[in-house]
């Protein structure tokens, strides 16, 4: 790992984590993300760095409101709403809301079919202020907090959505990441970033999303044409910039009889998420799926990469 030391300023701090330019709070941390200040730079030999959560206790501001960040294992969002300010949210991570805080079906214009197809939550909430309105997702990790300048746009791993204020909208989008293997006479079709991508914008004004990354976060800005492989549930958001494909990686396993090297028909396939520069890309520690198919890979949007 390397160092190095980065210079702060109380008065105006530029974050290297949300990109933005505010005072600190007075526990040292970003008013607009919730990052504690950064004294030292570590970043790893292959340039990846560690994109820190909201602190516990973190204040972060968003226009008349804020929103304070309590615990560091299961982190809950409490939201401080000025009158008339909105939220809007997956109806399951609500923890507590106050009387006064009015809650609603949030109305986006998708459809049912359309929520149902992209495997999304079939049912958001919104809540209007004044008052105070928590939310988590209930198990380990932490709370990243994306503010999203006037047309902004960014790609979010699903599932991971936990919060945005109103100012910001969400596609679902179809991709067309997958790969088709066969299974004896039958032919199977895998979506390992699902079939549609979460894309949230912020087309007329700037806003805050948060997310609930499952593990550790990193981070890096690839530049034009730089590429890294990492695995596709391990990506948590990227710049629309970023362009992707699957490599399905065949390493060909050997073994030895009698003193004899042998080989086998490449028995061992690794799938990988290829990213592109530029822009930049984070990854959390922890996810849930290995892409490694059992049967052969017959087509998709895939390069093959044998060793």
């Amino acid at each position: 790992m390397s160092t190095q030391t980065s210079p702060g300023s109380v008065d105006a701090y530029p974050c290297p984590y949300c990109r933005m330019t505010a005072p600190l709070t007075a526990s040292a941390t970003c008013r607009t993300c919730g990052a504690p200040a950064k004294v030292r730079e570590l970043v790893s030999d292959s340039g990846w760095e560690e994109l820190p959560g909201a602190a516990d206790m973190a204040h972060i501001q968003f226009g008349r409101s804020h929103v304070q960040i309590t615990g560091t294992f299961v982190p809950v969002a409490d939201f401080n709403l000025h009158p008339g300010d909105r939220i809007w949210f997956s109806h399951h991570k609500l923890t507590f809301a106050e009387s006064s805080v009015k809650l609603a079906n949030y109305k986006d214009g998708k459809s049912f079919v359309t929520r149902l197809l992209a495997k999304m939550e079939n049912f958001q909430l919104q809540a209007t202020g004044p008052g105070h309105v928590a939310l988590s997702d209930n198990h380990l990790g932490e709370i990243v907090s994306l503010p999203l300048d006037k047309g902004k746009s960014m790609w979010v791993r699903s599932h991971t959505f936990l919060a945005a204020t109103d100012s910001v909208t969400y596609s679902p989008t179809a991709n067309n990441l997958y790969f088709r293997v066969r299974n004896g006479d039958e032919t199977e079709t895998e979506y390992p970033l699902g079939q549609y991508d979460d894309v949230f914008h912020a087309p007329n004004e700037q806003g805050l999303l948060l997310l609930h990354s499952p593990g550790n976060t990193m981070f890096r800005d690839l530049k034009p044409h730089e590429t890294v492989y990492v695995k596709p549930d391990a990506l948590l958001y990227r710049d629309l910039t970023v362009s992707t494909f699957l490599t399905a990686e065949y390493p060909r396993a050997q073994f030895s009889i009698f003193g004899g090297l042998f080989g086998n028909n490449y028995a061992n396939r690794n799938v990988w998420l290829k990213l592109t520069g530029p822009g930049r890309v984070a990854i959390s520690s922890k996810y849930e799926k290995e892409f490694n198919p059992p049967h052969p890979i017959i087509a998709g949007t895939v390069e093959f990469l044998r060793w």
